[in-house]
């Protein structure tokens, strides 16, 4: 490493947020970026650790030392070069990654772990505006063509690494645009969705053919929220007019709660509501669908993940009046608990940027009830709720007398998701699902038709962008050594 004793002489800095008074106040992305130099400052912590716990943990082995040392001896282009060896989309981990490698710094053992994260972003942002991004078509083509059905991250993944090896690669998305849970799930100001379109620019110029509006399965199953007026194609079609086909189809069937006055309205998927927020702000016409605002309501966000914190952002800036966020788990401590010991990925608190801008965190809350009032929600029945371990499993019962009202006009179920949602593609193609509703594999990612694999969300169910774009690198690669 260009300074081994750096960690000992820099403190960790993070890049921060924009004020809140004037964040609050827009979609623009909320985090700001250090000077070239303070980056090349917090890259010098980077120390001569030996066993690069960092790369262990990062889904996709980005190899941090390396392009770590490059960035503080100011090579950004070999920082850049170093990062695409792992990561075909620094730009999307670099501000959406939970950042798992920090979790495992040597430094992070002590709290202080090397802001690898936005050094990411920082490489990757600065390799673009020195313009050695640009399109690289492979010179020469095999003459097998994959389809890939689905441009989530998972999709994209796959599609870079197979186009890159010459393959023929077409893309086919239901949705109007590219990106998945990226463009459609994540809000504008963590992501905005102008890098995604910078990156499908150059996967298209390398010559990736994107197909959107266009539905795999049987028309029966319709275009969900997006109207009739999209292409449908039958999956046989695709099966024998391409040499593989491989679904990342995702997995977003939103977990519900089925408790007593669920039929109010008012009480919507969070999906739901980030989607339409994130429509809007593309341009999007919605095709005659009621908006979900927050203006002026009391809102409750039942889920206390990274899906619940982005509905308190986006209803924060939509104008509602008052934001609760329930979890039903206790409180997670500040630092490291001892049963999580370094370099594992401990369960701690985290608060975000959403978090921040106001409202207020309640744990240990069950919900027990929605009160309506005219057909409308009007409140949430809810208890505190104790947590016991008894031999390694973890049991909830009520705390008696507990009971307690939260005044809400709109409730967002923010409880993670669980199958695969376009069921027709897997049925129309004989493909066998889990337990869970996932698609099931042998192998890594082959189904139970020889022709078409799965990787993504599709296959292991919900989970990190991170992990996405690492299991269509390699299904990707398992299918450029079999084809």
């Amino acid at each position: 490493m260009g300074d081994p004793k750096g960690f000992l002489k820099v403190q960790r800095r993070s890049a921060g947020y924009r004020p809140v008074e004037e964040r609050i106040n827009d979609y623009s992305e909320v985090e700001v970026q250090l000077s070239d130099e303070e980056r090349r400052l917090q890259a010098s912590r980077c120390m001569d650790c030996g066993v690069p716990f960092c790369h262990w943990a990062c889904p996709i082995s980005n190899v941090m030392p390396e392009w770590q040392d490059r960035l503080y001896r100011n090579d950004w282009v070999g920082a850049w070069a170093a990062l695409q060896d792992t990561n075909p989309f620094p730009e999307f981990t670099g501000r959406v990654c939970p950042a798992l490698c920090e979790a495992s710094c040597v430094l992070g053992a002590t709290d202080e772990p090397v802001t690898i994260r936005q050094n990411e972003l920082a490489v990757i942002e600065k390799a673009f505006s020195l313009g050695v991004v640009v399109p690289r078509p492979p010179k020469h083509r095999n003459g097998k063509k994959v389809a890939v059905v689905g441009a989530g991250p998972a999709g994209l993944s796959a599609a870079w690494y197979l186009n890159r090896a010459g393959f023929t690669v077409t893309v086919y998305e239901g949705d109007r645009k590219v990106g998945g849970y990226l463009r459609y799930g994540i809000p504008d100001f963590k992501l905005d969705k102008s890098f995604i379109d910078r990156r499908v620019k150059i996967m298209e110029a390398e010559g990736v053919i994107f197909k959107t509006r266009t539905r795999v399965g049987s028309a029966q199953y319709g275009f969900g929220t997006l109207g009739k007026d999209g292409e449908f194609i039958d999956p046989k079609e695709l099966e024998s007019s391409n040499d593989l086909v491989l679904l990342t189809i995702g997995a977003r069937e939103a977990r519900d709660l089925k408790a007593p006055g669920r039929e109010n309205a008012g009480i919507v998927q969070a999906l739901d509501f980030l989607a339409l927020q994130n429509r809007s702000l593309g341009g999007e016409n919605n095709e005659g669908l009621e908006p979900i605002t927050a203006w002026g309501k009391r809102v409750v966000v039942i889920g206390g993940g990274d899906t619940g914190s982005d509905c308190v952002g986006t209803a924060n800036r939509q104008g509602a009046k008052h934001v609760t966020q329930i979890e039903v788990l206790p409180r997670p401590p500040e630092h490291r608990p001892d049963e999580e010991p370094w370099p594992l990925w401990p369960k701690v608190l985290k608060t975000s940027s959403s978090h921040l801008e106001g409202g207020e965190r309640l744990w240990s809350v069950n919900t027990k009830a929605f009160n309506g009032r005219d057909g409308k929600v009007d409140s949430i029945h809810a208890c505190k709720v104790d947590w016991v371990n008894q031999d390694g499993r973890w049991n909830m019962s009520e705390v008696s007398g507990s009971d307690f009202e939260i005044g809400a006009d709109l409730v967002l179920l923010a409880m993670g998701f669980t199958h695969v949602v376009q069921q027709g593609v897997v049925e129309d193609l004989g493909l066998v699902t889990d337990e869970r509703g996932n698609i099931r594999t042998r192998g890594s990612f082959h189904t139970s038709n020889p022709k078409v694999w799965a990787a993504g969300d599709a296959k292991t169910g919900a989970s990190l962008v991170v992990r996405a774009i690492a299991e269509g690198r390699a299904a990707a690669e398992a299918i450029i050594r079999t084809l």
